[in-house]
């Protein structure tokens, strides 16, 4: 399911969700009455942080209380998530939760919390492709280009993560597979790191997710050979779709990412979360800095719809698992 940033604007879809929500002055009485921290599972800088920032001011001012952007990096997102699942569900904590957490439940059985149990589950707030990237003075100028190369050279070609079970490793997995070239995994501590890597030569290519790759390929530091995406993006026109390079849908993947808050929140906190993050979500500069980024904004209409969503995609992630054979490391 996708919705388009300019499909799903906050208007008659999104209104029965809101119906019953308190004023605003007496949701002030209630909820909230403190800062509201907001638990970001990547590096300060990159383009996940400037966009979560961007989103924290413009949910502080609909809910007139400050939302605090906490950036807790390591173990590919789950330090974020098990902080966040441990956290009183009183509304004052949420945390940006995406498709990686999933990933890493389904490999890592054992962790201590589930994406889809252990929160409630907010709302979407934008869909966003890989891309697959190599350094700007790399010989590769297409994908068959690298795919011939690697094939050349098994097992020479290293590619970069930002962790076991992440967007960027899954796309890697899946090129890999399909492709059939026998590569090596390289795994970072988050996404902010493929760049650096490529760039640097220990890697030959790497598949950040669009709002990380596309400010460092407008700088030049790499050049993008193709998108996890549907079909082309808007702010990348000339590169192609691995669906248009190989054409098979299992190689359209996208990444996404929402806000969950701990299990056991009240209702009606929830519901005030929705209507902030919604509506800021949908504000003119944050759609564009989405779009900037390579990203569509993609609010659900209510938090039971993103909990339907997220169960669809947990069944489509626990076949992509099994197809790559994915292990925790």
């Amino acid at each position: 399911m996708r919705v388009s940033r300019r499909g799903f604007l906050f208007g008659a879809a999104a209104l029965p969700a809101l119906t019953g929500l308190p004023s605003a002055a007496k949701a002030q009485a209630h909820f909230p009455n403190k800062p509201v921290k907001l638990i970001l599972p990547y590096a300060p800088g990159g383009g996940p942080d400037l966009l979560t920032r961007a989103m924290a001011e413009r949910m502080s001012e609909h809910l007139g209380q400050r939302v605090v952007v906490d950036n807790r990096v390591g173990a590919g997102g789950m330090l974020a998530g098990q902080v966040a699942a441990n956290a009183d569900p009183d509304g004052y904590t949420i945390v940006l939760g995406s498709s990686t957490h999933i990933t890493q439940k389904l490999i890592q059985p054992s962790l201590q919390f589930d994406p889809l149990t252990s929160f409630v589950h907010i709302t979407r707030l934008s869909i966003s492709p890989s891309l697959l990237v190599v350094a700007e003075g790399s010989p590769y100028r297409s994908v068959k280009d690298l795919v011939a190369a690697a094939k050349a050279q098994p097992g020479k070609f290293n590619y970069a993560s930002g962790g076991v079970g992440s967007a960027a490793h899954l796309s890697g997995a899946a090129f890999a597979t399909h492709t059939g070239i026998d590569v090596v995994h390289v795994p970072y501590k988050g996404s902010v790191e493929i760049v650096p890597s490529i760039m640097s030569g220990t890697t030959e290519y790497g598949f950040p997710i669009a709002s990380t790759a596309i400010p460092q390929i407008n700088t030049g530091k790499v050049r993008a050979l193709a998108t996890t995406a549907a079909k082309r993006q808007e702010q990348l026109p000339d590169v192609p779709t691995l669906k248009e390079a190989f054409g098979s849908e299992d190689l359209v993947l996208e990444a996404w990412s929402g806000l969950w808050a701990p299990a056991k929140t009240p209702a009606e906190a929830v519901r005030i979360l929705y209507m902030a993050a919604s509506r800021a979500a949908q504000e003119a500069e944050i759609v564009a800095l989405n779009s900037r980024m390579g990203a569509d904004t993609a609010v659900t209409a209510s938090p039971a719809d993103f909990t339907a969503f997220m169960r669809s995609e947990t069944e489509k992630y626990t076949r992509i698992v099994a197809s790559a054979k994915i292990k925790a490391e």
